[in-house]
């Protein structure tokens, strides 16, 4: 395993229970050995006692987390005297094509206030995901009053030809984003605040963050991940595409989300909200995602995409942690994530083919709605008696009942049924109206 003695300060008394809990805003790399490196913002509950600077996590199979201390000893001082931040947000990081092809990781954080949009973007690097992290300055700054955009929330993106680009914002001005200069990691023309690829309307607060921009080879499409609404209590996870990494990005309803004369819960199609199975744990307010492309188990070029994102306890919405859900393509093309939290490849396998057909408990993220969502028992008709042992597979399903009637271009795949205890099949899917279902099979 990739020592992680370069991380600073030793962890503090306590932080060996953490687990994935609190930590907030997340990113998760995998090292070359293997071993997964989460970070996420400074974030914990009613604690003066835990040191600013970025918090990092390791795991050697995105199940079990250990909390390792701070990528950097604080906030670098010109993060600090720009925006006064008391600790580092946001950390988007990177593995860099550096110069003679040797790796390099960027870790791009963000320094600000809560509700201030005088705010910064900094860049560390480091030869390791394991540090040590070296601060190289500011890579984007916005001032209170004089610029519309709030430079937080950085997330870096390489397009078609192998150029990055960094997408960055939260409320104020939307979602921008900016060529960066392949050598340094800096913007490629000094000052530059990018373009506009996402906003909302004054009247819903202009609430909209926590972007991830990802190039889809396959599609040759640039897919935008956003947050809506309130991180406390209402976030949800929203995603658009676009031909060209500057946009327009448009939902599955061919919505622009820069368009403000449309409804302000419409634009974006909706894939992950506040939500509940069996009357077990409500999470709510599930948002700001990252999505982790790995290896898939097995030998071969076959790759696995999860969404990374933060959750609350809808019981105590003070406490919050991490998931990470399994992401698919339906085969017209749009994301979907499972409805049930990332277990391991051993316990998403089911033991024998099971039949599609059946009842179901079945989530519509409506839109519209900010309430958790219910799950209701629905009958599902497949395209032809289809059975499945957890492989994921594209296929046209019809659901009836509770007043969930749809057709749905879906992917049904293996998952653990957290409020069962069980291996089951799950599928998530969108309708011809550009809403999402998400279910898990059983009565």
């Amino acid at each position: 395993m990739t020592s992680t003695d370069s991380l600073q300060p030793t962890a503090p008394a306590g932080t060996e229970t953490w687990g994935a809990r609190h930590a907030h805003d997340p990113t998760v790399v995998r090292d070359d050995d293997g071993t997964y490196y989460m970070f996420s913002t400074d974030s914990v509950a009613n604690s003066r006692d835990i040191p600013a600077g970025v918090h990092v996590r390791t795991s050697p199979d995105l199940l079990e987390w250990t909390y390792r201390g701070t990528a950097l000893d604080g906030v670098p001082a010109p993060a600090f005297e720009w925006s006064g931040a008391n600790g580092l947000w946001a950390p988007e990081v990177v593995r860099w094509p550096a110069a003679a092809g040797e790796a390099r990781w960027h870790l791009y954080y963000s320094a600000s206030t809560f509700g201030s949009s005088t705010s910064a973007i900094g860049l560390a690097v480091a030869d390791s995901p394991a540090g040590p992290w070296t601060d190289r300055g500011l890579v984007v700054r916005t001032l209170a009053g004089r610029d519309l955009q709030n430079a937080i929330d950085a997330a870096v993106t390489f397009d078609r030809h192998g150029d990055p680009w960094l997408t960055y914002g939260s409320f104020f001005g939307g979602i921008h984003t900016l060529r960066l200069d392949a050598v340094t990691g800096f913007a490629l023309h000094d000052g530059d605040l990018g373009t506009c690829i996402a906003r909302r309307h004054a009247d819903v607060d202009r609430a909209v963050e926590g972007a991830f921009l990802q190039y889809r080879e396959a599609d040759d499409q640039y897919v935008l991940f956003i947050s809506y609404d309130s991180l406390f209590s209402t976030y949800n996870v929203r995603v658009a595409v676009a031909d060209e990494i500057t946009g327009p990005y448009r939902d599955a309803n061919g919505t622009h989300l820069t368009d403000l004369d449309a409804a302000p819960h419409t634009a974006g199609t909706k894939v992950l909200g506040s939500y509940r199975f069996d009357g077990d744990t409500a999470w709510l307010a599930p948002g700001h995602n990252s999505i982790l492309t790995v290896p898939a188990p097995g030998a071969g070029t076959a790759e696995d995409q999860f969404m990374v994102h933060h959750v609350r306890f809808a019981e105590d919405p003070s406490e919050h942690m991490v998931q990470l859900r399994r992401v698919f393509t339906t085969a017209g093309g749009w994301p979907v994530v499972s409805p049930q939290p990332y277990a391991g490849p051993e316990r998403e396998t089911l033991g024998r083919q099971e039949g599609i057909g059946g009842t179901w408990r079945v989530l519509r993220f409506a839109p519209e709605s900010t309430e958790p969502v219910e799950a209701l028992p629905v009958t599902v008709h497949d395209d032809g008696g289809v059975s499945s042992s957890g492989e994921p597979r594209r296929v046209r399903l019809t659901i009836a009942g509770s007043g969930l009637d749809a057709q749905l271009d879906a992917v049904v795949f293996g998952s653990w049924d957290w409020s069962r205890g069980r291996a089951a099949l799950s599928f998530s899917g969108i309708d011809q109206h550009g809403v999402v279902y998400s279910g898990t099979q059983g009565a």
